[in-house]
């Protein structure tokens, strides 16, 4: 009888909880130095060796006397020793190596190929030695017991016999592989067999794969065992791709078709997916008599089969109609198509209602074999579209395209999220009717489906805007009405959650929109976001991605008024904020704004503020401060800004003078080195700097004509407000205007070519530059407009050279000091600012005189 022992009742209470832990904990302390001293000092003897042998030697003795764990890392040092001292590795360690591998265990066996591996890849010795030395302890290998271990032996064989001369090949492989493909060998080196066959059918020439290696493929094809037939229907495809197309038509096409009617569903499923995969290579007759009723054949029969033949057929469809499409009857087009439809919503009808019974029945695996269906057809969607034509795409497949993209399993929508950019790109000009399953999925609860979708959200939404008939930019908004909601919505519900690298990813593509929607709808609904996601974020990804996008936000604003708001905020909020955090996040966006804008604009506002952190207190700040200093410098010309470059070197010499921070005086000084041995940059253009000059005047031109935009918006509105009931008044100022017009055409020192009056002139100006704004604010962001041509065409004749830019050109005359830039009378081009002017752009367009800005042109001199 067994003693019985009365437990007392355990309080399983949280204090006495966490004391059983701690007892446990205890335990575990006391017995770790128990563990430790496990080793016998006639243990410790035996693994221990002589520090005075050579790597040779120690490596020969290890293998000799050592244990198993010694001589694995004998085995793992091979490519080493190989570099080292080959020719003694070989005569020496390498015998060694094949002595031990016959009784060595699983894990010298899979280090040991990969060693080999190592050694070949690495090229230590020449093939011929390789093939001499390593060659027969591969292939005596190859059929180990464990079938790990030989599939890692065999996928080194294949790859020394790319490497491999062929006489090598036939005489150590081929002429083998004959005995070892017969029905006496064991499974392992028939299957062995089937893989060596598949990589030989590329190395010889015709006549000898059809004399000595088809018949042994026919006689696999036909082998006893299920698993060594599917193993050659596998390696069919690639010696069809070997042999050519005749001899696949002779040859392969029939073994494919029996197989394909074997009693094995295995097999079967193996033989059609490997004839899916060289449709390409059979005609049409093929196609139409042989291929096509198989298919039929085999899709018929799907649904009372195992639902593995269904996840197999529904990834292939796609290829397989688009490979039978020609030989199609109209009939036969629609079956395929009803088939895709079927299998799309493969498991869901039962969620309706209509089959409860046999849903309390379905086990979980065909839940997820139904599940990998509906993901394949989700795949195979573009395909699909291409087989019924994007024209009739509302008609035979919006109704699966809604369905997929609600389906309720993650997966299918995650796929459909994937696809959905080449579901745009095919439906072209009907890429409107799919507006509301991207709306849909930009508010998909699972962050996996957001995510797959923001991969390429820019270019989405660029076809939606524009590759449909609502090209206009006044009708953007019109074309998605719920596309901002639905983007608010997915930046919150990714700021709440704990994958940061989606958000990050969602801030850096949300870059885009100026391109897609209006500057007002940015700034009230995205641009003061980015701000508070500066400020209050913990992830230093995740700000940085919203300071880049804010910037470039405010890049493209159009209202004087919000820009100066948004500087005001940066400067005050993070520039001078509080937590040393924001004043580090104020120079990462100050790096964003040297980047984006030109250096007038930068000089003019953030010059001096960054300047005013060297008397920051944190050291930290301070560092990254000097770290940025050489790009500050860069944005600097001479002279206009010399009294800037005059504040930079006073704070300079206070960092030099009154730093006790160790680490920060060291960059303090190594900055100091590298300033000056920087070259600043002048007014004038000058050849070492020529392409950056370029690109600078370019962002000036562009700034500038923000506030050109802004103005004749403002114009515009003016006029659109008048009473219709001035006529005579309007009349009036018309011939007071063309009096003036024609005094000012005197004075005007750069003429315009082409105007018959000044009157004419200067609408046709006012003209060009509202359609060029417009332009300009629709092709923000897009790829083609983010550089400009770097093709300066000089002539030494006139003095002039041209420089594109966004689509316009512009004639620069270079003199001593400045240069003067001439507009045509077509292009209407805004005139370059100068680099003084421009850092009062914004003060000047207020100071215009809007009497006459109805019959001026507007130039600035340079």
């Amino acid at each position: 009888m067994h003693p019985i022992i009365f437990f007392s009742k355990m309080d399983f209470s949280q204090s006495n909880l966490f004391g059983y832990i701690e007892d446990l904990q205890e335990l575990t302390i006391i017995e770790r130095p128990v563990r430790r001293s496990l080793k016998t000092p006639e243990e410790i003897e035996r693994l221990t060796v002589d520090e005075e042998l050579s790597d040779i030697e120690r490596a020969v003795y290890l293998l000799s006397s050592g244990q198993d764990i010694q001589g694995t890392s004998v085995v793992a040092n091979l490519p080493v020793l190989m570099r080292q001292n080959p020719a003694e590795t070989l005569r020496r360690v390498l015998p060694k190596i094949r002595e031990v591998l016959h009784v060595a265990g699983v894990e010298m066996q899979l280090t040991a190929a990969v060693s080999f591996l190592t050694v070949l890849q690495e090229e230590s010795v020449s093939i011929h030695t390789y093939s001499h030395s390593f060659l027969h302890i591969i292939l005596q290998n190859l059929e180990h017991r464990d079938a790990g271990v030989s599939n890692a032996w065999l996928e080194t064989l294949l790859a020394v016999i790319e490497a491999l001369p062929k006489e090598t090949i036939r005489h150590e492989i081929l002429n083998p592989l004959v005995s070892k493909a017969q029905l006496s060998q064991t499974l392992q080196s028939r299957l062995v067999s089937c893989k060596i066959m598949g990589k030989l059918a590329n190395k010889f020439e015709a006549h000898i794969i059809k004399r000595e290696i088809l018949p042994l493929v026919k006689s696999l094809c036909q082998d006893v065992e299920y698993e060594v037939r599917i193993c050659m229907c596998r390696q069919l495809e690639h010696i069809a791709q070997g042999i050519g197309t005749e001899l696949t038509k002779t040859v392969v096409l029939p073994e494919l078709v029996e197989l394909a009617r074997d009693e094995g569903s295995s097999v079967r499923l193996a033989a059609f997916e490997t004839l899916v995969n060289l449709l390409d290579m059979f005609d049409a007759d093929d196609r139409s008599q042989t291929v096509l009723p198989l298919v039929k054949s085999f899709c018929e029969k799907s649904f009372k089969a195992d639902e593995s033949i269904l996840v197999s057929l529904s990834f292939h469809l796609g290829k397989l109609c688009n490979g039978l499409y020609g030989i199609f009857t109209p009939e036969q087009h629609l079956r395929f198509l009803e088939f895709y439809k079927k299998l799309s919503t493969l498991g869901l009808q039962q969620e309706n209602g209509h089959n409860d019974n046999q849903l309390q029945l379905q086990t979980l695996e065909q839940e997820k074999k139904y599940i990998s269906v509906r993901k394949n057809c989700a795949y195979n969607f573009p395909a699909m579209i291409v087989f019924v034509d994007p024209k009739n795409f509302h008609l035979e497949l919006y109704s699966i395209f809604f369905c997929l993209c609600h389906d309720p399993e993650v997966p299918v929508r995650y796929t459909m999220a994937i696809s959905f950019y080449e579901v745009a790109k095919l439906l072209n000009s009907g890429v409107y009717a799919i507006h509301k399953e991207l709306v849909t999925l930009l508010q998909d609860e699972s962050l996996e489906v957001l995510d797959a979708l923001v991969g390429h959200l820019p270019e989405i939404l660029e076809l939606m805007t524009n590759g449909g008939e609502n090209t206009g930019s006044e009708s953007k908004l019109l074309s998605i009405p719920d596309l901002i909601p639905a983007l608010t919505t997915a930046e919150q519900r990714a700021a709440t959650s704990l994958k940061w690298r989606t958000h990050e990813k969602l801030l850096q593509k949300y870059a885009c929109l100026p391109h897609i929607i209006s500057s007002d709808q940015i700034y009230y609904r995205f641009l003061h976001r980015m701000l508070t996601i500066i400020l209050t974020n913990n992830v230093l990804p995740v700000q940085k991605a919203a300071a880049r996008t804010l910037c470039v936000y405010l890049r493209y604003n159009r209202k004087q008024e919000q820009r100066h708001e948004v500087i005001q905020k940066l400067i005050e909020q993070l520039g001078q904020g509080k937590s040393y955090w924001n004043r580090l996040r104020f120079l990462d966006t100050c790096e964003f704004i040297m980047e984006l804008f030109s250096k007038s604009f930068f000089c003019k506002y953030f010059f001096l503020p960054v300047l005013e952190l060297t008397h920051d207190p944190v050291a930290n700040v301070r560092m990254k401060l000097c770290y940025l200093l050489p790009k500050v410098k860069s944005t600097l010309k001479i002279p206009t800004d010399k009294h800037l470059l005059q504040q930079l070197e006073l704070c300079i010499r206070k960092l030099l003078c009154q730093e006790k921070d160790k680490d920060v005086l060291t960059i303090v000084k190594r900055t100091v080195l590298e300033l000056d041995r920087m070259e600043i940059s002048v007014d004038a253009f000058q050849k070492r700097f020529y392409e950056n000059d370029l690109l600078d005047q370019e962002k000036e031109r562009q700034e500038h004509l923000l506030l050109e935009m802004e103005q004749l918006e403002k114009e515009k509105q003016q006029n659109e407000g008048r009473s219709t009931n001035i006529n005579d008044k309007i009349f009036e100022k018309k011939r007071r205007d063309s009096k003036t017009s024609s005094v000012l055409a005197k004075s005007i020192t750069l003429s315009v070519p082409g105007s018959s009056s000044g009157t004419s002139a200067g609408k046709d100006d006012k003209k060009s530059k509202l359609v060029r704004s417009q332009s300009f604010s629709t092709q923000a962001l897009h790829p083609k407009y983010s550089n400009i041509d770097k093709c300066p065409n000089k002539s030494s004749a006139t003095g002039y050279t041209s420089v594109s830019g966004m689509g316009k050109s512009c004639m620069l005359s270079f003199s001593d000091d400045s240069f003067r830039t001439h507009s045509t009378g077509n292009s209407g081009n805004a005139a370059f600012p100068s680099s003084s002017s421009s850092r009062n752009l914004f003060n000047s367009a207020d100071q215009k005189n809007t009497g006459n800005k109805e019959s001026q042109s507007r130039k600035m001199s340079m």
